[in-house]
């Protein structure tokens, strides 16, 4: 099982900064499109939950994985090669390493990176103090209240990145947010990275399921954004993941190695589920995650030091009793926060957790699992966060209306990560000085002045009295959500796009798709 089966900011894209309530929207106009910043600059701390003896065990147990057992590298010679000449002990595909080797290796990549957007006020920094939402990726079904689940199609696929472009507070379009299987599975890469070309302007993922569609990927976007511009600034992610346990797949490796040569980013993501793909105990768990993480980000440094690079990590664990996966789960969840100090240590960028769960509708149990699993990633201090909006059913559906729920939380998120401002303003002295003690702060000034920013209002809770809400039809939070989304795509304008750049990339697709037979498996 996988995922896959520093640019000036205008002031209106700015991050979000301490004061500053950027969750907060404009309640008298509740159909107004609401705008929020390229990326969240984070000033809440992190949580570090374990102390340092038991991180350099973890640390050691990594190490001596990766020096007894060692690691399998399977149909890559080139990386296989590599790894010797760096010093690692290579017999057949198995490859094992010293203690301290990938470190070193890995102090060539950047702590932080800009990822470019064609829109500039919509790069997003990844890294050090700031956080970067993206949707789910790599569903194959897609579902809503009114169709119910169904294999996606490019329509569906299409729908989802104008989502995310017309949701504020989703900085990054994400990659495979559902998969067009009504096109055929070698060219769908081509339609997928367009559509987040065409149909938004925020940064994006490209392919990973072979070497060739991610150089295709990669191709598109010299195209987009010029050939020297793509040598020396990264403009796409593609998310790699382990076959775990303890197995890098030649065809991952080679696709990780393509976006390291053009100086572009992989996302390097072991998917471990506890009792399947490794122990069933969060320590070992994290033990071999971070062995398989530092050997493909280790690959990456090999294949062109300072290429940009993200840490990732996939933890979820299993029911015991049936074998079928779960998400969403405490133990996953607490376990990311010894991912994210594990990942600080190695100075790289984090990709970690999300709103997942296991739930098969839109539901309680759905927005239970997310947000534990959506606040181990805001507390462990990841970077980039996939996953944000739309997972359901174990990964295996994109949901229309969890899509829109989750949009919501992550914008109460913004507000969150913006932590306590304390300056003038926030201390309110001008309102106790107005106020008689036993008065009432609604009609003060201080509040008249602050009334549409202080507090984050949402677009899918239902606040109005119980007598009101029943007049309205009782509906609740996935019926309204089935009403936003339809509503914002109604509302979806394409942002502008060269003529002529489009017909260049569209020509470079019609060419690659006519240059070989369809596959449908």
């Amino acid at each position: 099982m996988s995922e896959s089966d520093t640019q000036t900011l205008s002031p209106s894209a700015a991050p979000a900064k301490h004061g500053r309530r950027t969750g907060a929207r404009e309640r008298r106009d509740p159909n107004a499109k609401p705008t929020g910043p390229a990326y969240i600059k984070r000033v809440i701390p992190t949580y570090d939950i374990m102390g340092e003896e038991s991180l350099l065990k973890i640390e050691a147990t990594a190490d001596r994985i990766l020096a007894e057992v060692g690691l399998d590298i399977r149909d890559d010679d080139e990386t296989l090669a590599m790894f010797k000449k760096s010093g690692a002990k290579v017999d057949g595909m198995r490859v094992r390493f010293e203690p301290g080797h990938l470190r070193e290796i890995l102090k060539t990549a950047p702590k932080e990176f800009t990822q470019h957007a064609r829109n500039p006020a919509h790069s997003v920094q990844i890294g050090g103090n700031n956080v970067v939402f993206a949707p789910s990726y790599g569903s194959p079904f897609v579902m809503d209240l009114d169709r119910g689940r169904r294999y996606g199609t490019l329509e569906d696929f299409q729908n989802f990145v104008k989502l995310t472009y017309n949701t504020p507070w989703l900085h990054h379009s994400g990659g495979t947010v559902c998969e067009p299987t009504d096109i055929p599975v070698n060219k769908r890469h081509l339609d997928m990275v367009y559509a987040h070309m065409r149909f938004s302007d925020k940064a994006y993922m490209g392919s990973i399921t072979s070497q060739e569609r991610a150089e295709d990927s990669i191709e598109m976007s010299r195209l987009l954004f010029g050939r020297e511009f793509v040598d020396q600034n990264c403009v796409i992610l593609g998310n790699v993941n382990v076959n775990s346990p303890l197995l890098w797949d030649g065809t991952i490796t080679k696709s990780a190695r393509a976006y390291a040569r053009a100086n572009q980013a992989a996302v390097i993501v072991p998917f471990i589920l506890g009792g399947a793909m490794g122990p069933v105990t969060n320590a070992g768990a994290i033990a071999q995650a971070h062995a398989e993480t530092m050997v493909g980000c280790a690959m990456t440094q090999l294949e062109r030091p300072g290429a940009p690079v993200i840490y990732g990590n996939f933890l979820s664990s299993m029911s015991l009793r049936s074998g079928s996966p779960t998400f969403g789960t405490p133990e996953p969840a607490i376990g990311s926060m010894v991912v994210g100090q594990l990942a600080r240590r190695l100075n790289l960028p984090l990709r970690c957790a999300g709103s997942f769960t296991t739930s098969k509708l839109p539901d309680g149990q759905a927005m239970q699992e997310s947000v534990m699993s959506m606040l181990s990633a805001i507390h462990c201090g990841a970077n980039f966060i996939l996953h944000s909006a739309g997972f359901l059913d174990g990964l295996l559906s994109m949901s229309y209306e969890k899509f829109m729920m989750d949009a919501d939380f992550c914008g109460a998120l913004h507000s969150y990560i913006g932590g306590v401002s304390v300056d003038d303003n926030s201390l309110a002295m001008s309102a106790f000085q107005e106020v008689t003690p036993g008065g009432h702060y609604l009609g003060s000034s201080h509040t008249m002045a602050n009334y549409t920013t202080a507090f984050y209002d949402s677009t899918i809770s239902d606040d109005t009295p119980f007598e009101s809400w029943t007049e309205a039809g009782e509906s609740d939070s996935a019926k309204r959500a089935n009403k936003r989304w339809k509503q914002s795509l109604a509302d979806y304008a394409a942002p502008t796009m060269d003529p002529a750049l489009d017909e260049s990339i569209r020509d470079y697709m019609e060419r690659k798709k006519a240059s070989m037979p369809d596959q449908w498996y």
